[in-house]
């Protein structure tokens, strides 16, 4: 018995060696997609060691029977793991997450104010700065909330876990059910732009400046949609969140 033991886990390690070399090329191209919406302080490496021990895991850990192909499994786990290096790293000032909550605060108190899309002005004036300071903002925070929505990922619940309160009932599972739908609904309802920005982005992977050429604009102005569209997310979705 043991020495059948013993070659079955040896077949198994050779397959998952296989694997790993096989889909090592996934972990660089999913860090450097990763990068490209990053602060320069967070390096390429990093996230690509980190990509490889996800991609570890993934291989010691797939199960064929469940439906998924090995590289959509792995692909979460290795984006995961870049994401759980990320907020280790943490590497955003407390000032950058205060300034992110003001934000969302302001466009929820106009949208609830006036029942419409708050505006880049409106935000500015209710924050009691200037347009072009609220834009730098915006860059400013872009970096920080990579970690807050590519989290959203099939088969991903921590962000999901961030705004539900953790609960062993039954309803655990509808409650989060429930709030991805409120979420696409959410998503669905963003301005336009902000919405396009978002399935480019997310959807189609395309980067900050494939989008810029698409829609016309400065690569620096889609950071500056993006990183709305996803604090004005916040905003709508604040009645989720853990108190």
């Amino acid at each position: 018995m043991n020495g059948i033991a013993t070659y079955d886990d040896s077949v198994k390690d050779k397959k998952d060696q296989e694997l790993v070399v096989q889909y090592a090329p996934l972990v660089k191209r999913i860090a450097y997609h990763l990068i490209s919406r990053l602060p320069p302080s967070v390096l390429p490496d990093d996230l690509i060691q980190a990509g490889m021990i996800g991609l570890l895991e993934a291989a010691r850990n797939y199960d064929s029977t469940q439906g998924a192909s090995f590289e959509t499994y792995a692909g979460i786990r290795i984006r995961g793991a870049m994401l759980d290096e990320i907020r280790r790293s943490d590497w955003a000032p407390r000032s950058v997450h205060k300034k992110a909550r003001m934000v969302a605060e302001a466009v929820r108190f106009i949208e609830n104010q006036t029942g419409r899309d708050a505006r880049d002005h409106e935000v500015a004036d209710a924050l009691g700065i200037p347009l072009d300071e609220y834009h730098q903002m915006l860059m400013v925070a872009s970096g920080y909330r990579v970690t807050s929505f590519e989290e959203i990922t099939p088969g991903d619940e921590a962000f999901v876990d961030t705004f539900l309160e953790d609960s062993s009932s039954p309803l655990d599972g509808l409650q989060k059910e429930d709030f991805k739908r409120c979420l696409a609904e959410a998503i669905s309802s963003l301005p336009e732009r902000e919405r396009l920005v978002m399935a480019l982005y997310y959807d189609e992977e395309l980067n900050l400046r494939e989008i810029g050429e698409v829609l016309g604009v400065s690569e620096s102005r889609v950071c500056q949609i993006h990183s709305q569209a996803v604090i004005r997310l916040q905003a709508r979705m604040a009645y989720w969140r853990k108190p």
